[in-house]
């Protein structure tokens, strides 16, 4: 299981825009193949930036969203509305307490 969260920092006027496009695309993103998992969140404290954590099968899986049409359209959209450069990290899930 690969965990990988992004961290986005929006310019606040274009939070709205960010927020209209995530939800037409979170439907699609969460039924690519290999994702099992697709959440966003909102920095309490500063209200420009945000955070998508999703579980993915497998690097592969997540490689193949990568370079697939729906990523390059939404990412190519998505970082015009950045305040700065986006962060991401993949992680191996070791431990969950649900």
């Amino acid at each position: 299981m690969l965990v990988r969260i992004v961290k986005m920092n929006f310019k606040e006027e274009m939070i709205p825009a960010f927020l209209a496009n995530f939800e037409i695309v979170k439907d699609q993103i969460r039924a690519s193949e290999g994702n099992c998992f697709l959440e966003l969140y909102q920095d309490k404290k500063d209200k420009c930036i945000f955070f998508t954590y999703s579980y993915w099968e497998s690097e592969d899986d997540l490689e193949r969203y990568r370079q697939s049409e729906l990523f390059t359209s939404v990412w190519s959209f998505t970082k015009t509305l950045f305040k700065s450069k986006a962060e991401a990290w993949s992680m191996e899930k070791l431990v969950s307490l649900v």
